[in-house]
């Protein structure tokens, strides 16, 4: 199974990222997503979540009613629209296979991609 991220960059407060995750090798169409981040010396902390259908999803309060999950699964691919975005978001985000478990840690991910640096510059 193969994740690979992309869409992260160097981007003002206030702007917007769209993040793809691009899945092969595995039955991604019923298959629980999730997105984490992690920023420098903090550890990997839950972003999102989306059903293998596109609902429901989950957000962490910290990004809810600013990021966006969903997923095409025809294109095998996860998406994350992160609108408003504030230094604090400033992270390598990733994507993640669950495999069982609570949605919210990143123990119940089995595969992921190599993540991709999102930079918010105040």
């Amino acid at each position: 199974v193969q994740l690979v991220e992309s869409g992260g960059g160097l981007v003002q407060a206030g702007g917007s990222l769209r993040l793809s995750c691009v899945v092969s090798g595995s039955r991604f169409s019923i298959t629980d997503m999730g997105w984490f981040r992690q920023a420098p010396g903090k550890e990997r902390e839950f972003v999102s979540y989306i059903n293998w259908s596109g609902s429901p999803i989950y957000y962490a309060d910290s990004v809810k009613g600013r990021f966006t999950g969903s997923r095409d699964n025809a294109k095998n691919t996860l998406y994350l629209q992160m609108n408003s975005l504030k230094p604090e978001d400033t992270a390598v985000y990733f994507c993640a296979t669950r495999l069982r478990g609570t949605i919210y840690d990143s123990r119940s991910y089995d595969y992921w991609g190599q993540g991709t640096q999102v930079t918010v510059s105040s």
